[in-house]
């Protein structure tokens, strides 16, 4: 299974946030969209970094309330890790647990064409080995 038929079983919508947004912009964005991380990046769709939950309460630790009112340049990883849509997931799989990655921003030609959780990962390793386990019991009971 390739990334591109969990994007293709998911969607390819992808919530991004300007870098110059506020992190209280950003808050009320994953809150709205019941997500756990956005795409900073601009409207040519280069990626300029990633936000999470986790960004934001390591923020409010460091800097308390405050960081709210700053924008989302401060707080966003800048190293994010990517992939291809031709990518196995299940190399993807265990890059993202190598890494200590949760989400991955899909690329195609250097432009943001989808995102992918580890959610989306796992849930594609159960179907795809549910589906396995079904075919080997009608073989067996053939």
């Amino acid at each position: 299974m390739k990334v591109q038929d969990v994007v293709n079983r998911k969607g390819a919508d992808v919530i991004t946030i300007r870098s110059d947004e506020t992190v209280a912009a950003l808050v009320a964005l994953l809150s709205k969209n019941n997500i756990g991380a956005v795409v900073v990046s601009d409207a040519e769709g280069y990626v300029h970094g990633i936000a999470s939950e986790r960004d934001v309460v390591r923020g409010l630790g460091e800097s308390g309330a405050a960081i709210l009112e700053q924008p989302v340049s401060a707080l966003m990883s800048r190293d994010v890790h990517t992939c291809e849509p031709a990518e196995d997931i299940a190399a993807l799989a265990e890059r993202m647990t190598e890494h200590r990655i949760r989400h991955l921003p899909v690329m195609r030609q250097e432009q943001l064409a989808a995102i992918i959780s580890i959610g989306d990962v796992v849930k594609s390793r159960l179907d795809q080995l549910t589906e396995e386990r079904n075919q080997l019991i009608s073989y067996v009971q053939g």
